[in-house]
């Protein structure tokens, strides 16, 4: 599904309306289909938990033998067989549970895998307008709290339903063959077990529901505040308090959440305890009239109390399980709401895969727009939101008086163009400049030759392909970028460097280094190349960033070069040295250069000149000065002053 200018905006919000508990079948049929490639251990794990469900059956069998036979007989042999039994049993069972832990974990543990990967695979092709539009706090919050959740169902929940329904049926089998009356009875209290799953189920999905949304808050601020770039924020605002107090009363809420999740879900096995004493009360009282009257033996009443327990435990997990389950569904629709979001920007069927790039760049009118009404974004598409519409009466405590709604909203657009028919042509090997006020779509031209963004009118070519005819790994190949804000991974120099080319040897790492004119500082470390960098490279200077990021990009030798004024955060001599060290880059390379300083400019073979999404001038510094536009307005405010006496002579000639 591809969106374009003109088009819907999708609006993603959680399909979070309460209902009653229950459990959509196309959603759990789809979890189930995560088994599919398990389905061999599903089946030995299947047949596991009916060995051990049998022969849990076995020892209440011995302990009716030992009163009713053994004891009156004065068997001392049968006795210790009985004995050996008793202790064999468990120790049998122990093992075999044992195997049924690890098969369960190994598929649980693979579904869980696979699914994280699915949705790691699927964010990673993204466009970048999610991620602007997206708090990298909610992104953690998918993978961690909601992933556990559903791990949890898988392997808890999912095995815990098989084992139960196993276990309650040969259970009654059992307790029918022995005494029907008593049988009978003893499933007399289930709808006391049955009757207050459907409330509490509403109510726990609720609270889940709200504590996972919590959870998420909460993740956003810690990343955004405890971050380097939120840290200095915050640091330099004086709003160490006030951002203390925020997230006391988001982490409060997430508190108040567990709190009442807790004391609902004890409540509930407090009505279960109350239900399993009243059936076990029958049944002793019931079965002592008959074992009075001679009807049943003392051991028969002995193996049924024993019974009891397995009947009303599975039937008090079951009823439990189906609470668990249907909140735990909440965790896999969170999951599949982000595993469902469409691909933006995706390879078309027999998108060619570039080789040999020359370079040759053209822009045939093309538009790029924002779309959708009120404040504009600073991109534009789809953005995830979440909103809240009033909902059915809480406690009156605000809780559960809210609900999320989930819906495809059609906007009418209104559109606020980024680029207006564009059209230029770059030969291979030439320097552009784009030149232009802050908004002019200078970074909107070089976000989309790397074809982070589709133009929404007009196409793009590079040596006559259109950009979407192309694979997107094999372009993104051909381009290296340098933007004035460096980000490097908190691992070793070496690490950051071999992410352009993986293959790269020492002697490549120092060649690209020494290029950049960072190499002397890197040897003089005391680690080398193997130093940390620290959180996006804060234990070195702006200018030190800026180089080891050009180093990257020399390293990875692209035939496309974008750089956002990758000098910016230079003094004037390193900066001047870098400019000779990009001198030989820039060779038999097409390059795009945003520019703020006019030494940068009058290197360039054209100048794009934008202004309000439009290209309004083209040509070289000389052309453009004569001509008395936008250029030359923007020379005598912004650049003009950069001239030294040098600069003055050779523009004069």
């Amino acid at each position: 599904m591809m969106f374009h200018g003109g088009g819907w905006w999708a609006y993603l919000r959680s399909d979070t309306e309460q209902k009653p508990p229950q459990v959509d079948r196309r959603l759990l049929f789809r979890v189930l289909g995560y088994a599919r490639p398990y389905s061999t251990v599903v089946v030995f794990l299947l047949l596991i938990i009916v060995a051990t469900s049998l022969i849990q059956l076995i020892p209440p069998l011995l302990y009716r033998d030992l009163i009713d036979n053994v004891l009156p007989r004065r068997d001392v042999a049968r006795l210790n067989l009985l004995a050996l039994g008793m202790v064999g049993i468990p120790i049998l069972t122990g093992l075999i549970g044992v195997a049924e832990r690890y098969f369960s974990a190994r598929v649980g543990e693979g579904i869980i895998y696979d699914l994280r990967r699915q949705m790691y695979d699927h964010l990673q092709r993204m466009s970048l307008r999610f991620f602007t539009h997206t708090k990298s706090g909610e992104i953690v919050s998918r993978f961690n709290s909601d992933v556990v959740g559903a791990q949890n169902a898988i392997v808890g929940t999912l095995p815990s339903i098989v084992t139960n329904l196993i276990t309650l049926v040969s259970t009654l089998v059992v307790m029918i063959s022995i005494e029907w009356r008593l049988a009978l009875l003893s499933v007399v209290v289930l709808p006391a077990f049955l009757l207050p799953a459907r409330r509490v189920g509403t109510t726990l999905r609720d609270i889940r529901r709200r504590g996972l949304e919590y959870n998420a808050d909460m993740s956003n601020i810690i990343s955004e505040t405890l971050s380097i770039n939120g840290a200095l924020l915050v640091k330099t605002f004086a709003r160490q308090r006030q951002e203390v107090e925020r997230f006391a009363v988001t982490s409060g809420k997430v508190r108040d959440t567990g709190v009442r999740r807790a004391l609902v879900g004890q409540w509930f096995f407090l009505g279960l305890s109350i239900a399993g004493a009243v059936g076990t009360a029958l049944i002793y009282w019931v079965g002592g009239h008959l074992v009075l009257s001679g009807a049943i033996t003392v051991g028969s009443i002995v193996a049924f109390a024993a019974y009891l327990m397995r009947l009303y435990g599975p039937i008090s997990a079951l009823t439990n399980v189906q609470v668990e389950f249907i909140t735990s569904m909440v965790s896999f629709e969170r999951v599949f709401a982000y595993v469902d979001l469409p691909v933006e920007i995706a390879d078309r069927p027999g998108a060619i895969t570039l080789k040999d790039v020359n370079g040759h760049v053209r822009f045939e009118g093309v538009s790029f727009a924002y779309q959708g009404g009120g404040p504009q974004p600073r991109e534009p598409g789809p953005q995830i939101v979440s909103s809240f519409v009033a909902g059915p009466p809480g406690d009156g405590k605000g809780n559960g008086d809210k609900k999320e709604k989930m819906e495809i909203v059609p906007v009418v657009p209104t559109r606020r163009w980024a680029l207006r028919d564009i059209s230029f042509d770059i030969r291979p090997g030439q320097l552009v400049a784009l030149v232009g006020p802050s908004g002019a779509g200078k970074t909107t031209i070089t976000y989309l030759l790397p074809r982070l963004y589709d133009p929404t009118e007009g196409r793009i070519t590079l040596d006559g392909h259109d950009l979407r005819d192309v694979t997107q790994e094999s372009l993104a190949q051909q381009i290296g970028m340098v933007t004035q804000e460096t980000y490097l991974f908190h691992d070793t120099i070496r690490a950051n460097l071999l992410y352009a080319r993986p293959d790269a040897g020492q002697a490549d790492l120092e060649a690209a280094c020494r290029a950049a004119h960072i190499h002397d500082f890197i040897a003089s470390l005391p680690e080398g190349y193997d130093t940390v960098v620290g959180e996006r490279g804060y234990r070195l200077s702006g200018g030190e960033k800026q180089r080891l990021a050009i180093a990257r990009v020399i390293l990875k030798n692209p035939r496309l070069l974008i750089l956002d004024e990758a000098t910016s955060h230079l003094d004037s001599q390193n900066e001047a040295i870098i400019k000779a060290a990009l001198v030989p880059l820039f060779q038999g390379r097409t390059s795009f250069v945003i520019a703020h300083r006019l030494s940068t400019i009058l290197a360039a073979d054209k100048i794009l000149v934008l202004d309000e999404g439009h290209l309004v001038e083209e040509g070289t510094h000389g052309e453009l000065l004569a001509r008395g536009g936008l250029y030359a307005q923007l020379y005598e405010t912004q650049f003009g002053q950069e001239l030294d006496v040098a600069g003055l002579s050779a523009i004069h000639e």
